[in-house]
């Protein structure tokens, strides 16, 4: 073990720094690297995530942990496993959802997004070195595989637990309703893991494992609007005979308007740790059949973040007076908006037990004071944790940079490569906070001693 990698240990006790050190030695890249190859070759989009925690459950049995399929369906499903404890600790979860964005696959994917789906948008694992390419290798999988491997180093390295360490992995993560084919529609904004919750998988303390290599307490939520805007039914050859008015055209004002309102409310909500923003992300109207006929409606999807202090009904309130500001500039324009979804912002008191232990164990491996990364606008399943009242973290790897890849990266791409150095840290920074925490008693997490 260098000196960079053992300094990770700092602020340990002598016992639990052994226990640490005795887990860590399981760790390796080459148990990571196979690991997440196994979860990049199981494709998992929202909906379908049975198979793949069937894969997670048995891999994490084969090393000695009681591991379980949580089915919600017959094609959704969670995955979890515990390792069992005394009875006097508090227990702790390492969390991580296993559903991926986008499908890979031609027919749901294009072409929305771009031209062709390159290989790592395909649920298809490839190797460049240090790198691991394929759906979703980073986020989420590449952060369910370092959740995995640190309950399987700390199952072999046999370390006296007095609470139990969960390892849970939740189906329908992603920011998306069921897609073509579904048999329920509450597929995804955290449903796994609220399921998880209500069926007893419960802890004191929860560490969710998602991009970002800094301890995160905080996130925004989210509302979504349906946006209706109204219009004329005709025909391209009565324009010049009949009243016109375009649905469509309409429906560009309302998103420029929109998109320039984004950022005037971004900057009135920005505090602490996020900024919270907004897309107009769909548009529906007209047949595509028959071009020489405008419709009498055309629908608009937009997505607006929102800060762990505003709640849905105040977001609600502020959307519709940017929808009459601009009914005021635009004289007979006609629409209306409903909330289709809401998913609060949550926040953890910094000073609690795992944000505590989990930002000590950031400032060991960085030999400095904790870095808080602002300007976030991200959403996880933290917020399902924290809203059904565990005090959650979140904690990640941050996106490989170009000068790491032999290709560029964007968006897709940050999603779809992994390193395996970086899963190491992360791996090991999970085995720290958590044998920090279930091998204390709940006296002493509970008074916030170390």
């Amino acid at each position: 073990m260098n000196d960079h990698t053992a300094s990770g240990l700092t602020g340990l006790d002598d016992r639990r720094r052994a226990w640490a050190e005795e887990a860590w030695r399981h760790v390796t890249g080459d148990r990571l690297r196979e690991l997440i190859i196994g979860l990049v070759d199981i494709p998992s989009p929202t909906g379908d995530e049975g198979p793949l925690a069937a894969h997670i459950a048995g891999t994490l049995a084969a090393s000695g942990c009681s591991a379980t399929v949580q089915p919600l369906d017959d094609r959704q499903a969670n995955a979890w496993a515990r390792l069992d404890g005394d009875g006097t600790g508090p227990d702790l979860m390492l969390y991580a959802p296993i559903d991926t964005l986008t499908v890979g696959e031609e027919n749901e994917d294009l072409p929305w997004i771009g031209p062709e789906l390159r290989d790592d948008m395909r649920p298809r694992a490839t190797v460049y070195d240090d790198l691991v390419t394929g759906l979703g290798a980073s986020n989420p999988k590449g952060h369910a595989a370092c959740v995995m491997m640190a309950a399987e180093a700390i199952a072999l390295a046999g370390i006296p637990l007095t609470g139990d360490l969960v390892a849970a992995f939740g189906a329908g993560g992603m920011p998306t309703n069921a897609r073509p084919g579904g048999t329920r529609y509450n597929t995804g904004q955290g449903v796994g893991c609220s399921f998880l919750l209500e069926q007893g998988v419960w802890t004191d303390y929860a560490v969710i494992a998602k991009p970002g290599w800094t301890v995160s307490h905080d996130e925004v939520g989210l509302v979504w609007f349906e946006i209706t805007v109204h219009g004329t039914h005709t025909y391209v050859g009565s324009r010049h005979r009949l009243p016109y008015n375009n649905a469509i055209a309409r429906a560009g004002e309302v998103a420029r308007h929109l998109e320039e309102w984004f950022v005037e409310y971004a900057d009135r909500h920005t505090g602490g740790t996020v900024a919270p923003q907004g897309i107009v992300s769909s548009v529906h109207g007209g047949w595509p059949r028959m071009a020489a006929v405008t419709p009498a409606v055309c629908t608009l999807m937009v997505d607006l973040r929102i800060a762990p202090d505003t709640t849905p009904m105040q977001a609600r309130r502020e959307f519709s007076a940017a929808l009459d500001a601009l009914r005021a500039k635009v004289p007979g324009l006609d629409v209306t908006a409903r909330m289709v979804l809401a998913i609060p912002g949550t926040r953890t008191d910094p000073h609690s037990w795992v944000c505590r232990s989990a930002t000590a164990g950031w400032e060991a491996f960085e030999g400095r004071g904790h870095e808080v990364i602002r300007g976030n606008s991200g959403a996880t399943d933290a917020n399902i944790l924290r809203g059904r009242g565990i005090p959650t973290v979140r904690v990640g790897m941050p996106k490989v940079a170009d000068a790491e890849a032999p290709f560029q990266i964007d968006f897709a791409r940050g999603m779809n490569t992994v390193s395996v150095r970086a899963m190491e840290r992360l791996t090991r920074h999970l085995i720290r906070t958590a044998v920090d925490t279930v091998t204390r008693t709940r006296a002493e997490v509970e008074g916030e001693t170390s």
